[in-house]
C-alpha cells in the first residue's frame, strides 16, 4: 500500500482518532509510546482498541507498542486488536531483537523504528521479513548520540540516508522523519521533497495539516509524469538505443526512472 503520510494520533484520544480520517492520511497509527505519559499506559491500552474499532474499514491502522525493552512491551502486544495494518516497533537496534520481536507478534507485519545510533548503523540486519516498513527517528537518534539538533539537518544527512538505504536493500517502505513544528509548512515540505530525492515513500506526521503537504510532496507532479510519458515515448521509439533527450543522454537507466514516476502516479 502506499505510505506516503503516516499520521501519529495519541493512543489514549479516541475523540482525535475518529477525526484522523478526514485528512486522508494513507495509514493512521495509534500511538502508545511517545503520546502516552507512563501513569496512562494501562489505559491507553482499551482506548486504543476502542479507536482501532472506530478506524476500521476507514483507513488503515497501526499501533506503535512501547520499545521491547520497556516493562510494557508485552502487555502492548497482548491488547492488540485484529486487523491491524502493522505493528510499529520503536527502538529496534539488534538482529536477536528484532527476532524477538517478530516471534512475539507472531509473524504480524512490523513497521521498525531506526532511532538510535545502533539501531541505525545496524539498519540492514534489522529489516528482515515480516518488516514491512521502517521510518528514520532524528529526534531520538540526536538525543542517543549526544549530538545537537539543527533545521539545516545536516547532522542527520548521513543517518537519514543509511536507512533509506537498507530500505531499500530490504525492498521495503522507508518513512522519513517527523516535523516537529507543525506549523511551519515550508520545512515540512523541504524536507519531504529531500526524503523523496533520498528514495523515501512516505513522512510520518505529527498534526493533521501536515497529511495532504506529505501526500502530495511524495507523488509525482503533473510535469514529472509529462516528461516521464515524453522520454519513454521517444526511448521506446529508439528500441532501446541510447538517444538524446530534451539536453540528456537517455539509456535503459533513465528510461527506468521514468518507469518508476509512472508507476508512482498509479498508487491511489
Amino acid at each position: 500500500m502506499p505510505w506516503r503520510s503516516m499520521l501519529f494520533v495519541p493512543g489514549n484520544r479516541p475523540d482525535m482518532a475518529a477525526k484522523a480520517p478526514r485528512s486522508t492520511p494513507h495509514v493512521v497509527v495509534l500511538d502508545l509510546e511517545d503520546a502516552v505519559p507512563p501513569a496512562g499506559k494501562l489505559g491507553a491500552r482499551q482506548t486504543m482498541r476502542e479507536a482501532a474499532a472506530q478506524l476500521s474499514g476507514l483507513v488503515p491502522v497501526c499501533v506503535r507498542v512501547n520499545p521491547p525493552a520497556t516493562p510494557w512491551f508485552a502487555d502492548d502486544v497482548a491488547s492488540l486488536p485484529e486487523g491491524l495494518a502493522a505493528i510499529v516497533v520503536p527502538k529496534v537496534e539488534t538482529a536477536h531483537q528484532q527476532r524477538q520481536v517478530c516471534q512475539a507478534l507472531d509473524g504480524r507485519p512490523v513497521v521498525v523504528g531506526l532511532e538510535t545510533v545502533r539501531g541505525v548503523a545496524d539498519a540492514r540486519e534489522l529489516l528482515d521479513p515480516p518488516v514491512v516498513a521502517c521510518y528514520f527517528g532524528a529526534e531520538d537518534y540526536i538525543a542517543d548520540l549526544g549530538g545537537v539538533r539543527t533545521a539545516s539537518n545536516d547532522e542527520v544527512s548521513f543517518p537519514r540516508a543509511l536507512v533509506a538505504m537498507a530500505a531499500r536493500l530490504a525492498g521495503i517502505a522507508a518513512l522519513d522523519m517527523v516535523t516537529l513544528d507543525f506549523g511551519d509548512d515550508e520545512r515540512f515540505v523541504k524536507e519531504a521533497r529531500e526524503a523523496r530525492a533520498l528514495g523515501y515513500a512516505g513522512k510520518m506526521c505529527i498534526h493533521p495539516a501536515q497529511v495532504q503537504l506529505a501526500n502530495h510532496a511524495f507523488r509525482p507532479s503533473a510535469e514529472e509524469l509529462a516528461w516521464a510519458h515524453r522520454l519513454l515515448a521517444a526511448f521506446e521509439q529508439s528500441a532501446g538505443v541510447t538517444i538524446a533527450f530534451e539536453g540528456l543522454m537517455v539509456d535503459e537507466v533513465v528510461a527506468a526512472r521514468a518507469r518508476a514516476i509512472v508507476a508512482a502516479t498509479e498508487d491511489p
